[in-house]
Formats: C-alpha cells, sequence, structure tokens
C-alpha cells in the first residue's frame, strides 16, 4: 500500500526526522500478539533485500526487525520473520520534501511478502511529525532566544552611554561655580529621598520583580543608573536595587 506525502519543511529537516525516527528502534503501527503498542528491538539498516534496490531519486533509509512474531496489520502474518520499513526522502522544492513510506513483513518459512495495511506507514509518519514539530518549537526558540540577547545587549549599551553621558555632565565644573558648590550640586544630582509613605527595592526594573527590602520615607538612596522609569540606586546600608522613578524626589 505505502504512503506518499508532500513534508512541508525543508529537505534537510525531513532528512533528520526521518534518521532520529529510523534510530529509535521502534516500529510504530503494528505489535506482536497483544503484547505491546509497538513492535521494539529494531534496527537501522543502509540496504536490505527484503525491498527492491532503489533506483529512483532520493535518498533511503531501512529499518527493520527480525523475528518478530505474529506481527499485526500485515495481510495474513501469523508466522515469524522480519518486518522492515523503508523511507525515501526526495527534495521537492525549498520549503517542501516528499517523503514515501513503505512497510512489510516477510516470514521466514515461505519467503512470502506480506503488505502492511497502511497502518505502520501512517504511525511512522506520525512520529516523524512530531520530531518536525520538536525541531520547528527549538528553532523558534533559539530565535527569540536570540532576539533577547541582542534587545538586552542593546539597552544595556544604550544605558552605559546614556549613564555615562550624564555622568561627565554632572561632573563638569561650570566656570560660576565654587568647589563647595560644586559638589552640593553634584550631590543633589547623584541622591534621592524616598517619598512617603515608602518604596521597595526591587531585584530589577519591572514591577513584578522580587522585593528586596523595604525603604522607609524620607530615606536617602545614591543613583547609580538611570532608565527611562527606573533608578538603579545604592542605600544608604550599600545595598544595590531598583527603584521607580515616582518613588523618589530630590534632595530639598
Amino acid at each position: 500500500m505505502g504512503l506518499s506525502v508532500n513534508v512541508p519543511a525543508t529537505e534537510a529537516e525531513v532528512l533528520q526526522a526521518v534518521q532520529d525516527v529510523v534510530a529509535d528502534g521502534i516500529i510504530q503501527g503494528s505489535k506482536e500478539y497483544n503484547k505491546d503498542e509497538y513492535i521494539s528491538g529494531a534496527q537501522a539498516a543502509d540496504s536490505t533485500p527484503l525491498f527492491p534496490k532503489w533506483s529512483g531519486p532520493g535518498k533511503v533509509f531501512y529499518k527493520l526487525r527480525q523475528n518478530a512474531l505474529d506481527p499485526r496489520n500485515f495481510k495474513d502474518s501469523g508466522d515469524s520473520g522480519t518486518l522492515a520499513v523503508r523511507y525515501v526522502v526526495q527534495p521537492a522544492d525549498e520549503k517542501t520534501a516528499v517523503l514515501k513510506i513503505d512497510a512489510i513483513f516477510v516470514d521466514d518459512f515461505h519467503r512470502r511478502v506480506h503488505p502492511s495495511n497502511g497502518s505502520v506507514e501512517t504511525a511512522e509518519y506520525a512520529a516523524i511529525q512530531d520530531h518536525l514539530a520538536t525541531m520547528q518549537l527549538q528553532k523558534q526558540h533559539a530565535s527569540e532566544e536570540e532576539e533577547h540577547k541582542r534587545q538586552e545587549m542593546a539597552a544595556k549599551d544604550l544605558e552605559q552611554r546614556g549613564t555615562q553621558e550624564q555622568q561627565e555632565a554632572a561632573v563638569a565644573q561650570k566656570p560660576d561655580e565654587s568647589v563647595q558648590q560644586h559638589v552640593e550640586n553634584l550631590r543633589h544630582d547623584v541622591e534621592r529621598v524616598v517619598k512617603s509613605p515608602g518604596a521597595q527595592l526591587k531585584s530589577a526594573p519591572f514591577h513584578s520583580a522580587s522585593s528586596l527590602k523595604s525603604l522607609a520615607a524620607g530615606s536617602q538612596v545614591v543613583i547609580l543608573v538611570s532608565t527611562r522609569y527606573w533608578y538603579g540606586v545604592e542605600t544608604e546600608s550599600g545595598e544595590h536595587g531598583w527603584v521607580h522613578h515616582s518613588q523618589l524626589e530630590p534632595l530639598p
């Protein structure tokens, strides 16, 4: 009977998924007697005389299970013999590939070929689809992780450049300032007072981040980093964390 289907994945992806399934040691869609939901103990093979030599296009893989006893879903398969599955992967275009799956049972006594009723081919294809879905999910996660890292690096770089510019501007003494005035102005620029009724020192610049400690109203903090909505601060006791802009005010 056999199965032939266009798979919406690249040839390389289908080849990888097929190789994974060929090596899994299991033939799905059949069982010996009523023992298991599948047949275990299968081996990958480069070739087998049970199928005619493949002369068509594509790459061919085989999975064999010798000494299979009365495997189900094969016509008149009441004897012991070898169960064989052939997989052929052919290129279609850049985004699709053709997959052909055929399963047969050859009994040891008469050497007769017993065709599958399609259950093995369908079940093996389902296993291949599962592998393809997992590969696609891993690729998506990797892409999202890479994009997240890129955004984090860009934000950190922007934050560092902004902080450096702020520090350079703050440290520069104006021509008409005395040293004492300059020091006082620097202190006024980098220190803040916690507003009433107090604030939470956060572990990260997010409202959902965990709280490191409660800051009492009137306590002072030193600004180390400034973002659009949050200050990275050092408390009077030397602890570091994040406080929202709205919870701090300049020194009086």
